[in-house]
């Protein structure tokens, strides 16, 4: 069975990563990898280097993205990618091919294969992030897929009522948490010293655009930044850098003024790399931001979540997430409070045990049928 993997940036591909160790092993397969988006940009990293790293036999690229991060940067990005797609779909048949999660150019991506009838398995459907535009790429996806792969119950009732289909959809549980319980972080030295981290209590920070709210970003990034200042008299600052969103760009050059501002309190990570990133989770006092990571994967680690903003607003929550709007003193009152609790103990809604192997053993059954 040929199976291809859309991959368009570090974050889906980290998730996907237990698949693709499976798949990789597994006979039953020739597994080709599809990467494009931020992974072919230098300015994020050019984590397709990491692909490389990981040993895959097959990569394909299809670079498309440009550097302008406007609204019409990124409605340019989308119409590029889906010409480019175009071509690929044209030239490269697959009997399955998985897309993930909610990125406007996995959303092109997937709106080129349409007319080619490719049949496609969508992991993370039927989530809602009514702070970013992405909300309406992941309808999409779910639309044009014919599998569908969710982290819940209630997201498998959303994605049912969105095809107008049960017998399609299967509640897997979250792919990236898949093998969680015998996560072994690298040791501690190593992880600061390969970025330059320094041995104090530290807060795991990822900040992205809200995409819904546009004309209020340089206003949050703003705010974003003074609350990391001043939360630098508590703690070590430890950011990943935004991903390719309308007017990410705002967000670094707040972060780069921060990092000018209080240099020996900051650092500033362009991409960790999943091993990298779970263990920095393992270590840090906490996490901080609107990113996915810290709603879907945070809970397993045992770590608590300030939560920023409207991005995240509508997904499921474990019980270490503490919501919070872009006010530089409210964020860092909930820092402080949060600070003060007890070692997290409840359990995390998205995690449900043999992610991976559930996902291969549907889609040997669906081939067989």
């Amino acid at each position: 069975m040929k199976i291809g993997i859309l991959t368009s940036s570090r974050a889906d591909y980290g998730i996907y990563l237990p698949l693709l160790r499976k798949l990789e092993i597994d006979p039953y397969f020739k597994t080709e990898i599809i990467a494009f988006g931020t992974h072919l940009s230098e300015s994020h990293g050019y984590t397709l280097n990491h692909i490389k790293n990981d040993g895959f036999k097959t990569i394909h690229t299809v670079s498309s993205l440009g550097d302008d991060d406007s609204q019409y940067g990124i409605a340019a990005s989308y119409g590029n990618t889906v010409l480019k797609f175009a071509a690929f779909w044209k030239a490269n048949i697959y009997d399955l091919v998985f897309c993930l999660g909610d990125r406007f150019e996995m959303s092109a991506a997937v709106q080129a294969s349409i007319p080619y009838g490719v049949f496609l398995a969508h992991i993370h459907g039927g989530e809602t992030t009514l702070g970013a535009i992405d909300n309406i790429y992941r309808h999409q996806l779910t639309l044009a897929s014919k599998l569908h792969f969710v982290a819940t119950l209630a997201y498998k009732v959303k994605v049912e009522q969105l095809t107008e289909n049960s017998n399609l959809v299967f509640n897997v549980g979250a792919l990236s948490l898949d093998g969680i319980k015998k996560f072994k972080p690298l040791d501690k030295q190593e992880l600061f010293s390969a970025f330059n981290v320094k041995d104090q209590p530290f807060a795991l920070v990822t900040f992205h655009p809200e995409t819904v709210a546009v004309e209020r970003n340089r206003e949050f990034a703003s705010q974003m930044r003074l609350a990391l200042e001043a939360l630098t008299v508590l703690l070590q600052i430890v950011v990943t850098m935004p991903n390719a969103d309308t007017l990410g760009g705002v967000y670094r050059k707040e972060l780069m003024k921060l990092k000018e501002h209080v240099p020996d309190k900051v650092v500033l990570v362009e991409n960790f790399g999943k091993q990298n990133y779970f263990t920095a989770m393992h270590y840090c006092r906490l996490l901080l931001g609107n990113t996915s990571s810290g709603i879907i994967e945070a809970a397993s680690f045992k770590k608590y979540v300030v939560n920023v903003g409207k991005r995240q607003k509508g997904r499921a929550q474990s019980e270490n997430t503490f919501d919070v709007d872009f006010n530089a003193e409210h964020i860092v009152n909930k820092v402080k409070t949060i600070m003060e609790l007890p070692v997290f103990k409840g359990e995390n809604v998205y995690y449900k045990a043999g992610t991976a192997e559930g996902i291969i053993q549907t889609i040997k059954t669906y081939d067989k049928l």
